[in-house]
């Protein structure tokens, strides 16, 4: 379960590479919804979001553990489900998959209230939890933009 657990908490080892992995998880997992999951029926990626909820939190608490660390850098299948999440039936043009992915990285950098309170739920929780309220914020926001443009 350990190396499994790496491997999926890491994102198939996206989490290790040098310069913002996070970000590259985000900008991944864009490119595969425009290639790919916008083609998916809404209650398959339903599916397909709470599978990667689940085997994140799960996989997040062993590998942090592991490392003895709350939130480890290169733990990244919390970025990938908050960017699956905010495109949640967005359709496929270039300009709200931008948005999706600049407004994604900017509360979860940002982490505004409650999001950084939300960061410390224990173990995998924390990790997951604050990915899917920046989600949340930023889809808010750009949702709101979409109806009114």
């Amino acid at each position: 379960m350990n190396l499994l657990s790496k491997i999926i908490s890491t994102f198939f080892g996206v989490g290790y590479f040098p310069l913002a992995p996070g970000t590259l998880t985000s900008l991944i997992v864009v490119l595969l919804y425009k290639f790919y999951f916008h083609t998916l029926s809404w209650p398959f990626y339903l599916m397909l979001l709470f599978f990667l909820f689940i085997i994140g939190t799960i996989t997040s608490t062993q590998y942090s553990s592991d490392l003895k660390n709350k939130d480890p850098r290169n733990i990244v299948i919390d970025e990938a489900m908050g960017q699956a999440l905010i495109l949640f039936h967005m359709g496929e043009a270039w300009l709200p998959l931008i948005l999706s992915f600049l407004l994604f990285r900017l509360f979860d950098i940002v982490k505004p209230y409650p999001i950084k309170k939300i960061e410390n739920l224990p173990k995998g929780w924390g990790i997951m939890m604050d990915d899917i309220a920046a989600a949340v914020y930023a889809g808010v926001i750009l949702r709101l933009y979409l109806f009114l443009t």
